[in-house]
């Protein structure tokens, strides 16, 4: 039995968003960084910070961006490991 295409899209979906929070916690860690440090250059909150990095809130594009720029790594580093395969 296989589930329906709008069950896939939410599991894909929270798929990629977990491994974007992983990813941007890691390099935070790497980096040497507190969420409450990381929070304050990008101007959101310490619990906006908690919330992407446990995929309880996906982030904006320009949030994504601006992480990307205080970690000084490409944008892309973040979204390393995440499929843009679709199921149909």
């Amino acid at each position: 039995m296989s589930l329906p295409s709008s069950v896939n899209n939410k599991i894909m979906k929270d798929s990629r968003n977990t491994k974007l929070a992983l990813n941007i916690k890691a390099e935070r860690i790497r980096k040497g960084l507190t969420q409450f440090m990381l929070a304050e250059k990008i101007n959101v909150s310490e619990s906006t910070i908690s919330l992407i990095e446990r995929a309880l809130q996906t982030p904006s594009v320009f949030v994504v961006y601006d992480i990307a720029n205080v970690l000084e790594i490409d944008i892309n580093e973040l979204f390393k490991g995440i499929s843009s395969e679709k199921s149909v």
